[in-house]
C-alpha cells in the first residue's frame, strides 16, 4: 500500500496551479460527487476535484451527461465543498446553460458560485462559447476550458471517438485553447485527442492542461472516481486505469451481510444493547 505524502499542505488556487506548471509538477484532479468521498479524496492529497456533469452516468444512471440539472449540479457541489479543505473545487456548468446565451451563462455561473461555494467552474467548447466565457470571467469567476471529446455534444458528433485526428480539427484545437488562454481561462481539459498534439496545445501554452485520454504530455491527469476506483465496470476505453476493484469488494460485502441477516448471525450478542 502507498501513500502520497502532500509536500505543500497550503490551499489550492488557480495560481498555484501555474505554479505547478512551471516547476513541472503535475496536478492530480479527480472527479467528486458527494461529501463523504469528497473527504477522503481531498485527505489524499488530490489537488482537483471536479464536481463532474459525469454525475448523470454515474450517479444517475443516465445514459450522457445532457440530463444534468443546474440545481441538481449546485447539490452535488455543496456537499463536495463541505469535505474539501485543500483542492481546488471545480463544478461543470451544465447542458443548456450557457451555450448561445451569455447572460443566461452568467446568471448560471452567479448560482453556482454562491449556491455551492464552489471556487471555479468548467464549460465545454471553444469559439463558440467565447461570449459566455468571456462575461462570466469579467464578473470574477475562475472558468476552466475544455476542448477535444466534449460529452455534451454528443449527439452533434454521433460518437465518442478520438477528436482532432485530422489536421483542420487539431488547428481549430490549437487555436481555441490559445484563445481560451488569452481570454483568462486558468486551465483546460484535453479530453481523447491524440498524445501528440495534446503535447504540443500543453508546450504552446502557460496555462495548465488536465488530460483525459490525452497522453502523458499534458500537465496534469483527471479520471472519473467511480471508473477508476472500479465501482463501474461497463466502461473500458484505453486511457481508463483501474486503481481498485471496489465493485467485487461491495459485491463480496453485501453478499456477507445479507447471508448474515438470513440466518440469524447478525447481529450477535455483543452487537445489541
Amino acid at each position: 500500500m502507498s501513500t502520497y505524502t502532500i509536500e505543500d499542505p497550503r490551499k489550492v488556487t488557480t495560481r498555484r496551479l501555474t505554479e505547478m506548471k512551471q516547476r513541472g509538477e503535475k496536478i492530480a484532479m479527480l472527479t467528486a460527487y458527494d461529501y463523504s468521498m469528497a473527504k477522503l479524496i481531498d485527505e489524499a492529497g488530490m489537488d482537483v476535484i471536479l464536481v463532474g456533469d459525469s454525475a448523470s452516468n454515474v450517479m444517475a444512471g443516465n445514459t450522457t451527461t445532457l440530463p444534468m440539472t443546474l440545481d441538481q449540479m449546485i447539490y452535488h457541489a455543496k456537499s463536495v465543498v463541505k469535505g474539501v479543505k485543500r483542492a481546488l473545487v471545480v463544478v461543470d456548468m451544465p447542458f443548456g446553460t450557457y451555450q448561445g446565451n451569455s447572460k443566461e451563462a452568467l446568471a448560471s455561473a452567479i448560482r453556482i458560485m454562491k449556491e455551492s461555494h464552489g471556487e471555479a467552474v468548467k464549460m465545454e467548447g471553444g469559439s463558440e462559447i467565447r461570449e459566455s466565457i468571456e462575461r462570466i470571467l469579467c464578473a470574477g469567476i475562475p472558468v476552466m476550458g475544455h476542448l477535444g471529446l466534449t460529452p455534451q455534444s454528443i449527439n452533434k458528433f454521433g460518437t465518442y471517438a478520438v477528436r482532432a485526428r485530422e489536421e483542420a480539427e487539431a488547428q481549430k484545437l490549437i487555436d481555441d485553447a490559445l484563445m481560451l488562454q488569452e481570454i483568462g481561462c486558468f486551465a483546460i481539459v484535453l479530453e481523447k485527442i491524440p498524445a501528440d498534439l495534446a503535447r504540443r496545445v500543453s508546450e504552446q501554452l502557460t496555462i495548465p492542461t488536465i488530460g483525459i485520454g490525452a497522453g502523458h504530455g499534458t500537465d496534469g491527469q483527471v479520471l472519473v472516481m467511480h471508473d477508476m476506483l472500479g465501482i463501474n465496470k461497463g466502461f473500458s476505453p484505453r486511457f481508463l486505469r483501474r486503481y481498485a476493484d471496489l465493485a467485487t469488494v461491495i459485491d463480496d460485502a453485501l453478499g456477507n451481510y445479507i447471508t448474515d441477516v438470513k440466518t440469524g448471525d447478525f447481529p450477535n450478542d455483543s452487537e445489541q444493547y
